[in-house]
């Protein structure tokens, strides 16, 4: 996660934060589209006040919408959007490979060969596909 971290471009604009409960708070819109602040805290573990700061965050950026909770009009459902924004094109576009590299570099400060990125890259991507949202989510 740190890693991704890493590679994830900054905002140009809007309030600054903690990357970490985005990525998770976004993580969990996707498992449990429809979803309130208070699930999410509850799933997640994550502080209430983080998890709406999150979620303004994303909702800024054009990730999820929000729509009033029929059942309770106080709340707020959340969903991811139904087309990507900008920053998600932004974010999708970017590759970890120079985050990647700084990870892999030796105690001496060898770099890693390029053929070593690209291993671990392809163990990543591997990992990516067999542990999707909903199979983690068990």
């Amino acid at each position: 996660m740190k890693i991704g971290e890493q590679a994830t471009p900054r905002p140009k604009s809007g309030p600054a934060g903690s990357v970490r409960s985005v990525v998770v708070v976004l993580g969990d819109i996707v498992s449990h589209p429809g979803t309130t602040v208070g699930e999410i805290a509850a799933r997640t573990g994550l502080p209430q006040s983080q998890v709406s700061t999150a979620v303004a965050r994303l909702e800024q950026a054009g990730s999820v919408d929000t729509e009033p909770d029929p059942a309770d009009r106080r709340r707020r459902l959340i969903r991811p959007a139904a087309e990507p924004s900008a920053r998600v094109t932004e974010v999708r576009a970017t590759t970890i490979d120079e985050a990647l590299a700084a990870a892999l570099t030796g105690p001496d400060g060898t770099a890693p060969t390029p053929d070593t990125v690209r291993e671990v890259t392809a163990a990543l991507d591997l990992l990516a596909r067999r542990l999707t949202p909903s199979i983690t989510a068990r």
